[in-house]
């Protein structure tokens, strides 16, 4: 795992966060909880693919 990732993962949280916020002041509440929910999704599938890169690591390195 590259720390590439982490910085990917802590950036996508910060623009999240302040869309959030500033969505939420100007009143519309559904679009900030859609833009939460779209980001949890962008950074949960990139955690999935990387758990599948590790498993087929995982696979190749013990011949299963």
């Amino acid at each position: 795992m590259e720390i590439d990732l982490i910085f990917r993962i802590a950036a996508i949280g910060i623009i999240v966060a302040v869309l959030h916020i500033v969505l939420t002041q100007s009143g519309k509440s559904e679009q900030a909880l859609l833009t939460s929910l779209a980001g949890l999704i962008v950074v949960l599938m990139m955690v999935v693919k990387e758990i599948s890169n590790l498993f087929d690591l995982v696979k190749t390195l013990f011949h299963l």
